[in-house]
């Protein structure tokens, strides 16, 4: 066996050993997430010297390459953040959209309404409205497909602010439907099976809702205000019972899991006012911890 052969055997070894200390390393320093980009370099060149050659070193600076593309980053950097504002109907949360569409590394996706007042021709929207016990299946079942939409979209900025999300389709305007007696159980079990099995494969995670909180009686005046025709029939009560469960989901937490945080801001307040709002928590909104 030759001198050369041995030394090339040993240097593979020596290879090896060296990427697995460095990969088991990386490993602990991105599960802990306290340590930046810079100073993970900064570590490796400190003590590289220390366990491998030259050759290696090289070796290891592509590897490198390829774990800091993979590192998760905070901050508007790699990682990504997804954000749904939540409320009752009318409860400002176009006007959150509007408000920070424009920011830096925000990118927002609104309530697929468009599509539900056209399929094929056909406005279900309204359709429900006016007939829910028999449009109510048919509706949601459409809304929970367009909603996953949203959440499993590509992401092509940082932040992805979503306007309402697949949970609370479920555990609020589901709910209702079933509770008021205008969804049959057996609809409302076939549609919770699906719900089940888009989460059991799809995941949908947020990292926080903006909940926007206001009272049945703020809401129901502005429905009247903007006069959308699907919503001129809506009572105050239906808007009642939207609050309640809404609140359960989210303030008391009593029979639905929260997905994530929840920022609650008090929503009852004129445009401008709500504004200064929004500016005053856009750290947290941003999920900025800095």
């Amino acid at each position: 066996m030759s001198a050369m052969f041995i030394e090339n055997v040993l240097f593979k070894r020596c290879l090896v050993r060296s990427l697995c200390t460095f990969g088991r390393k990386a490993s602990r320093l991105v599960n802990r997430e306290k340590i930046t980009e810079r100073a993970f370099l900064n570590k490796v060149s400190q003590n590289s010297h220390n366990i491998i050659s030259t050759g290696i070193n090289i070796t290891l600076a592509v590897l490198f390459t390829g774990i800091m593309s993979a590192l998760p980053k905070k901050n508007g950097h790699h990682q990504k953040f997804t954000i749904c504002v939540e409320g009752n109907i009318a409860s400002g949360k176009t006007s959150f959209l509007e408000y920070f569409k424009d920011t830096h590394d925000v990118e927002v996706i609104e309530e697929p309404v468009n599509k539900w007042r056209n399929v094929q021709g056909g406005n279900i929207l309204a359709k429900m409205y006016e007939d829910p016990t028999r449009w109510s299946l048919t509706l949601q079942t459409y809304v929970q497909l367009t909603m996953l939409q949203n959440h499993v979209k590509s992401q092509e900025k940082p932040i992805k602010l979503m306007e309402r999300s697949i949970y609370s389709a479920k555990y609020c305007f589901v709910e209702n439907l079933h509770n008021s007696g205008k969804m049959p159980d057996l609809e409302f079990a076939v549609l919770s099976e699906w719900f089940d099995w888009i989460l059991d494969f799809h995941k949908c995670p947020l990292d926080l809702i903006v909940y926007l909180q206001t009272t049945p009686e703020i809401v129901y005046d502005r429905i009247k205000k903007r006069q959308r025709k699907e919503e001129q029939t809506i009572p105050i009560e239906y808007l009642q019972t939207l609050h309640n469960l809404h609140e359960d989901w989210l303030i008391h937490q009593r029979k639905f899991p929260v997905p994530c945080k929840v920022l609650t801001l008090d929503a009852n307040y004129e445009l401008d006012y709500m504004h200064k709002v929004f500016e005053e928590n856009r750290k947290k909104i941003m999920c900025d911890s800095g």
